[in-house]
């Protein structure tokens, strides 16, 4: 079967999205709606967008079988309910949406209509990302003891302008957290693979006093499988660098970098871990998206979330990235939202309701 993607959202993500899905052998995209603005035809000339400023309509048509929402952090609600009562599938851009009740509400929308939520988690497929996966499946860490998440990025004032709603709690859902590191969290407890139990951190406005959300944050994790770990993630550090993950345990410690790798060694060299290093060990010169939001973006990684989505419809199996999964990395940033207000005291990632 060749399924029917329309996209709702002609922002700066969505050109990434429709070259993932035209590098699809079973899926084309059929339309872009842009609430009107004309951006989705200078996108993509050649596709029908007739309805591109009317949801409904947009819904309606019979070749939209999946709605890809590429619209701002906070608008993805309403889209992903009324695409699950047109009886349409729904691959959301991150975050899923920015409060955890709302994100229940669109997979219990969902379940109800029986059709599938995804979301979209592209740094999960870089080479590096995959190898580390696969290295902590195979207990290569001994027991893993530390694991740290570090996004040291920049954001000019020009970023924060260029729309009405970024840099907003209603609509962003928070800053350098919520929206730039929501990537780092989420492959630091993805590579875990142990949920986290408990948060305590900080939150600054420091660099963009003209924001309602924070520029910088810092906080301590622990997993429930007794993993310490730290993540921060800013947009007040010029020039920006590239991110980094660092998982440590008894036998080995690696530090994956952007999608590359600054460390990788283990106590029981092999072969292998030689091979890797000459392939993969490099030093960024800068970073993927540390300064410049677009240019930390490609569509095979898209293409990738949306070709494992697209087996998943085949085969009824769950998508690898459903909505309870990606729910986790915004549970996660909410409770450090939490333990911020309380001044840093620790917060149950379990609790977190906001």
């Amino acid at each position: 079967m060749t399924y029917g993607i329309g996209i709702v959202g002609a922002g700066m993500i969505a050109p990434f999205h429709l070259e993932a899905i035209r590098g699809l052998p079973n899926a084309r995209a059929v339309g872009i709606m842009d609430h009107g603005s004309g951006k989705g035809r200078r996108i993509a000339s050649d596709l029908d967008t007739a309805g591109s400023d009317d949801l409904e309509i947009f819904l309606s048509r019979s070749d939209v079988d999946i709605v890809a929402i590429a619209t701002p952090s906070g608008s993805h609600l309403d889209i992903a309910v009324a695409a699950a009562k047109a009886g349409k599938h729904c691959i959301v851009e991150k975050p899923i949406e920015i409060t955890l009740p709302r994100i229940d509400e669109m997979i219990a929308a969902h379940d109800a209509a029986g059709t599938r939520l995804g979301g979209i988690f592209n740094t999960r497929y870089t080479d590096g990302a995959q190898l580390l996966k696969r290295t902590v499946e195979a207990g290569r860490f001994g027991t893993m003891t530390f694991a740290s998440a570090v996004g040291p990025w920049w954001r000019d004032p020009g970023y924060y302008q260029s729309s009405n709603w970024k840099g907003t709690w209603e609509v962003d859902g928070g800053g350098a957290l919520m929206n730039q590191g929501i990537h780092s969290v989420d492959l630091l407890q993805w590579l875990v693979g142990s949920p986290v139990a408990s948060v305590s951190g900080r939150i600054s406005t420091t660099a963009h006093p003209y924001i309602e959300v924070e520029d910088t944050s810092a906080a301590t994790i622990q997993f429930e499988n007794g993993v310490l770990g730290t993540v921060a993630c800013t947009t007040s550090m010029w020039p920006g660098h590239f991110r980094t993950i660092t998982l440590s345990g008894t036998e080995g410690t690696v530090v994956l970098a952007d999608e590359g790798l600054l460390f990788w060694r283990f106590r029981d060299e092999t072969e292998e871990d030689q091979a890797i290093r000459d392939a993969l060990l490099s030093l960024p010169s800068d970073g993927v998206g540390a300064s410049n939001p677009a240019a930390g973006v490609d569509a095979r990684g898209h293409q990738a979330v949306f070709a494992d989505f697209l087996r998943a419809l085949e085969s009824g199996e769950t998508p690898p990235i459903d909505g309870a999964e990606a729910r986790k990395a915004v549970a996660i940033i909410r409770a450090i939202y939490e333990s911020a207000e309380a001044g840093g005291a620790p917060v149950s990632v379990s609790s977190a309701s906001r």
